[in-house]
């Protein structure tokens, strides 16, 4: 019979219009949640925690605890649980972050959920971020630099 496993596809990107549809359905679906707010290009957010110190600017390179998720509950990246924060400059961010990374202070925690036009758009990127993925983003804004 031979080996099945060669058979199986891993678990990939999804095609453009699978992820589109569902993330407009996410999208849809977290725009009726009281604690949801939609700026006018389409980034919702939700603040979970209200940080007290100071906020990025488009010039600010920012350290963060993140967890990236897809809207199917897959887990991109997570660095709450290691030792090591993520660092970059907000002007390399994809549009969704340099948006949103602005509205918080140090110590807040958000959720970000960014559609595709404000992440990767049609291209997708890697292995694991397909065309037209919706992102979830839950950050905590440790410090601006």
């Amino acid at each position: 019979m031979g080996n099945r496993k060669k058979n199986k596809k891993p678990r990939g990107r999804g095609g453009a219009g699978q992820n589109r549809a569902a993330g407009e359905a996410y999208l849809a679906k977290q725009r009726q949640k009281p604690d949801v707010i939609e700026t006018a290009s389409g980034l919702q957010y939700s603040i979970r925690e209200e940080g007290t110190g100071k906020s990025p600017d488009e010039w600010s390179t920012v350290e963060v605890n993140q967890r990236i998720l897809l809207v199917d509950g897959t887990v991109l990246k997570d660095t709450y649980h290691g030792v090591e924060k993520d660092r970059f400059p907000l002007e390399e961010a994809i549009d969704g972050l340099k948006e949103g990374l602005p509205l918080m202070k140090e110590g807040g925690k958000t959720r970000f959920i960014i559609p595709p036009d404000l992440a990767w758009g049609k291209r997708g990127a890697g292995l694991k971020i397909g065309p037209f993925a919706t992102l979830i983003f839950d950050i905590r804004l440790e410090k601006v630099i």
